[in-house]
């Protein structure tokens, strides 16, 4: 098959695209650098199949030839992102939706729509289910990457219902790995790189609240799988395990030997207080559920986290 990937540079697609490659796709990849990283394509650069062309997908797609399928992954993601980057994170939302829509109607491709669990915003259901329609504040700090991805639910569930594009939307929960930004501002990254400088871990609030966190390479199976799969309803992908953030920050510091300890701050505005997938969905109609186990996982992000700052000059 030939597939596009929006956001290819990123640190979940171009996980992606090395399993399509696997899969013995031909794969062209765009993204404007926005949030992406040329590091995360040194080994597709490599592969003959692999194509990668600088964009900005919420202006325009400019790629030729048809596609069987395409994987819509481009977005800021971060909440250091939502604060700095504003408009990119709702046109990405927006406008890059409807250009990738209109491209998938017109190739006859599959249309995959990478969504998010934060369109259950802070949620008064726990697990949170698909059928659960979300406590989002509309106009918060958080509400420029809630409400683009509800609008691109929309939009996508729009043209599969109107236009018969055949569309898939993933919920993705909290994915951690290499190929993550240190300085990302998302909590695995942050804690990682201030354990691993001896610094005190951040810990906003009182530790209290909780996620689940999901290794990238169990995620993107369930990506896969999820798009070549009959489902067109949204599908819950992230690990059912959770955990609050002052045992997180516990875990990392006897991890990695840090002796320094937590620090605490405000807890941000609509800062989500409780955060766990129901899965069963993914489990029953697509067979899929997690994998690798958080120490592997987190050793492997560790380890990646250390090479990237010893590049920088930031370690020993």
């Amino acid at each position: 098959m030939r597939t596009l990937v929006t956001g290819g540079a990123g640190f979940v697609p171009s996980h992606l695209c090395e399993r399509l490659i696997a899969e013995g796709h031909e794969v062209v990849a765009l993204d404007n650098f926005v949030t992406g990283d040329e590091r995360n394509l040194r080994e597709l650069r490599r592969e003959p199949r692999f194509t990668f062309i600088e964009a900005d997908v919420t202006k325009a797609l400019p790629v030729t030839g048809r596609f069987d399928r395409v994987y819509h992954m481009a977005s800021p993601a971060s909440p250091i992102d939502y604060v700095e980057l504003p408009f990119e994170t709702l046109f990405a939302g927006s406008d890059a939706t409807r250009l990738g829509l209109e491209r998938a109607h017109q190739d006859g491709a599959r249309f995959f729509l990478a969504s998010t669990s934060e369109v259950y915003g802070d949620p008064a259901v726990h697990p949170q289910v698909e059928s659960y329609w979300g406590n989002v504040n509309p106009i918060g700090p958080r509400s420029v990457y809630d409400e683009a991805k509800r609008y691109a639910e929309a939009l996508t569930m729009a043209f599969h219902r109107y236009k018969k594009v055949p569309t898939r939307i993933v919920r993705i929960f909290n994915t951690y790995g290499p190929r993550m930004r240190v300085n990302d501002g998302r909590v695995i990254p942050a804690f990682c790189s201030q354990a691993l400088r001896g610094e005190p871990l951040t810990v906003f609030g009182d530790g209290s609240q909780t996620r689940s966190f999901c290794y990238v390479s169990d995620l993107v199976d369930g990506l896969f799988r999820l798009m070549e799969s009959e489902l067109a309803e949204p599908c819950n992908i992230g690990n059912p395990t959770e955990r609050s953030m002052l045992e997180l920050a516990d875990y990392i510091n006897r991890f990695t030997n840090n002796p320094a300890g937590v620090v605490h701050k405000p807890l941000p505005q609509d800062d989500p207080t409780r955060r766990r997938p129901d899965i069963s969905r993914a489990r029953a109609v697509l067979g899929w559920e997690p994998q690798v186990s958080f120490e592997d996982g987190l050793r492997r992000t560790v380890d990646y986290f250390a090479e990237v700052m010893r590049e920088r000059g930031e370690l020993a």
